[in-house]
């Protein structure tokens, strides 16, 4: 399950964030996670919450925005929505389409105390 070494990664990051900031603890996290990210949101979720347990995160809450995604289709020119990676181009039906968003994941905001 890669969703709790990814939920080890983000601890670092807190942990440090919060070294930084002389911080006493974390009360929230904003992730965005792309829809074509490979991330299974439920299971970081619990990943999430075994990681923080008796850290300066142990009391954070997790707030997750899933970002669409969306592609380039070679043959009609255009950028398209995605569900999937290997969905066709909704516009021609073309499997020619490259995935230009939506594979993204960052911490996009932290509250400390």
């Amino acid at each position: 399950m890669h969703e709790m070494s990814l939920a080890e990664g983000i601890l670092r990051i807190l942990e440090d964030t919060a070294r930084q900031e002389a911080a006493r603890r974390i009360t929230r996290v904003t992730l965005e996670i792309g829809a074509l990210a490979n991330v299974e949101i439920e299971a970081l979720r619990f990943c999430f919450d075994a990681a923080i347990r008796d850290t300066v995160a142990a009391a954070a809450q997790l707030d997750i925005r899933v970002l669409p995604g969306h592609g380039w289709c070679m043959p009609c020119g255009r950028t398209v929505p995605l569900a999937a990676l290997a969905d066709p181009c909704p516009q021609c039906g073309s499997f020619q389409v490259q995935a230009v968003g939506g594979m993204e994941m960052r911490i996009k905001e932290i509250e400390i105390e």
